[in-house]
């Protein structure tokens, strides 16, 4: 049984592929080729959004995103502990400063009251004691929202604390393309949305690649700039300082035949998580996934968590010997991480991320995933019994 199974994907598309691919080599514009403009139109009309640009991966985007807004040394921008640190590693990139939030602790994402007292506390120059990090900073720019683990963050309340606030927001969708939210495709909120096509993504390349998507024209023109190294009129026109960011044809050609597939592939994913729903959601060892009213995640993961924190590696290890593959994402959240010790935070400063980050497990997930594996994934589970 695979984790992710890319193969079963390849056989049904293999022709259209070699196609595409063969279309580039005959073309032989490997840089910038027409399937770059294509993708870029499709995914933008997909996602609801006028601007779609292609890049070199999520975190290109992620850091195109934040040099578009003019984020310099010295700034303050706040994100999640809970995630791939990609999400946090952009904004030290930039000599900016990443300032953590809790989360939510049965969706993972971005807790919007905890995002409010994080905001007050700074701005009123109190450094709570409860609230670490946040001594000494200015007051933030920007908020990076992460829709983990497939499902859409809760925009209407974050959107509506950053517009109080006088804050952008970028929307980190690397695991969320093709999720919905009151009929609102992902990728369509705050004011410049990122994702990443990686390989085990639910819209993914065979290789790194990544998207902005934007309704800002002069958000967009500056990223395309920035994406070639700044370019102006010509490649010999430098008007700022920017990245080789640029996604190539090929793996523009490949997410051009994957996306002819991608609808029914989002719907059998829906799928495969109600058969799990339905399979372990009577379990008093694990917690299914909560999917909030009014959203539809893209199912990235289908991420469980264990009862209590200490089952969790014991399940790990059961599972193993039953033969099913199991991941665990982001076990060591952010503020802990060895990268971002000049942040000054330690154990204990954010709990319900930290008590995730203890008991979640994610389960085999994708398209062509059989209920007959399904049943067997199950079983697993269920039949563990804690020491």
């Amino acid at each position: 049984m695979q984790f992710i199974d890319l193969n079963t994907q390849q056989k049904r598309i293999r022709d259209d592929i070699e196609a595409r691919l063969k279309a580039v080599l005959d073309h032989g514009r490997y840089v910038m080729g027409p399937e770059i403009d294509e993708i870029e139109e499709t995914l933008a009309g997909f996602s609801g959004v006028t601007h779609g640009m292609g890049c070199a991966s999520g975190t290109d985007a992620l850091l195109l995103a934040l040099l578009a807004k003019g984020i310099s040394p010295g700034d303050v921008i706040l994100t999640t502990p809970f995630t791939f640190i990609a999400t946090a590693e952009v904004v030290s990139l930039l000599g900016a400063v990443p300032v953590f939030v809790d989360i939510d602790p049965r969706t993972f994402n971005m807790d919007p009251q905890a995002l409010e007292q994080t905001i007050l506390a700074m701005d009123s120059g109190s450094g709570d004691a409860a609230l670490p990090g946040i001594k000494n900073l200015p007051k933030a720019m920007g908020i990076i929202v992460v829709d983990l683990f497939g499902q859409i963050a809760d925009y209407d309340r974050i959107e509506a604390i950053a517009d109080k606030h006088g804050m952008f927001v970028i929307e980190d969708a690397a695991q969320s393309f093709g999720a919905l939210q009151k009929d609102k495709k992902s990728c369509s909120f705050g004011h410049i949305a990122c994702t990443s096509f990686f390989p085990a993504k639910p819209l993914g390349c065979y290789g790194d690649g990544g998207m902005c998507f934007t309704n800002d024209q002069e958000a967009d023109t500056i990223m395309r700039s920035l994406r070639m190294h700044g370019q102006g009129s010509d490649r010999y026109d430098n008007v700022r300082i920017g990245i080789n960011g640029r996604i190539d044809s090929f793996q523009a050609a490949v997410l051009l035949s994957k996306f002819s597939v991608f609808p029914e592939e989002l719907e059998l994913r829906q799928q495969a998580a109600e058969r799990y729903n339905s399979l372990l959601g009577d379990s008093d060892k694990v917690l299914s996934p909560l999917v909030e009213q009014d959203n539809q995640s893209a199912w990235a993961q289908y991420t469980l968590m264990a009862a209590k924190a200490s089952w969790r590696d014991q399940i790990l290890d059961h599972m193993k010997t039953r033969e099913v593959p199991t991941a665990v994402y982001y076990p060591k959240p952010l503020h802990l991480q060895d990268a971002f010790t000049n942040l000054g935070y330690s154990i204990g400063d954010f709990p319900v991320t930290e008590d995730c980050a203890a008991r979640v497990f994610s389960l085999p997930m994708h398209p062509y995933l059989s209920e007959e594996d399904q049943e067997i994934v199950a079983k697993a589970v269920l039949s563990f019994e804690p020491e």
